[in-house]
């Protein structure tokens, strides 16, 4: 068993994260009372909003988040909560059906201590992977490479998602 750490470097999103802690706009609430076209909203519940992160880590990134602005999923009801779980397997589909990605990293940061750029708005990161997907770019030339422009990532799974 190999006991080396791997690490994953994303050193543009630093840049993304002092913006926001010098900002009081949330950029969910933004998204929820905004323009789709504007926030890369790609879908929309009663409950819930799905978005293109603007700094993803992969291509295809979406966050989920509940409408209403609070910290955790405790605070949540039982609706927002199956809702917001029902938009994720949604997404997921939809990624996977676009994409075609060999795996997904899922997951929710929950504090600052835990990684969270935004505390104060509960979200979920979908990041779609695929085998070889990480390379020598980000650490040697400070370069992200995407390989598809945002807005047309919006358009293909906007337009997936709206049929």
């Amino acid at each position: 068993m190999d006991s080396e750490l791997n690490i994953l470097w994303a050193p543009w999103r630093q840049s993304y994260v002092i913006q926001l802690s010098h900002s009081n706009e949330c950029i969910f609430c933004k998204a929820v009372n905004g323009s789709d076209e504007e926030n890369y909203v790609i879908y929309r519940t009663s409950y819930t909003v799905a978005l293109l992160n603007r700094y993803p880590y992969n291509n295809a990134h979406v966050m989920i988040a509940p409408k209403r602005h609070v910290p955790s999923t405790e605070l949540l009801t039982n609706e927002e909560l199956v809702d917001l779980m029902n938009t994720l397997n949604k997404i997921l589909n939809a990624v996977r059906e676009c994409y075609n990605p060999h795996g997904f990293n899922i997951g929710a940061n929950i504090g600052k201590a835990a990684g969270a750029g935004i505390e104060g708005h509960i979200h979920i990161h979908i990041v779609p992977r695929w085998n070889g997907d990480t390379n020598f770019m980000p650490v040697l030339a400070r370069t992200k490479v995407i390989p598809e422009d945002l807005k047309i990532t919006w358009k293909k799974l906007r337009n997936y998602l709206m049929k």
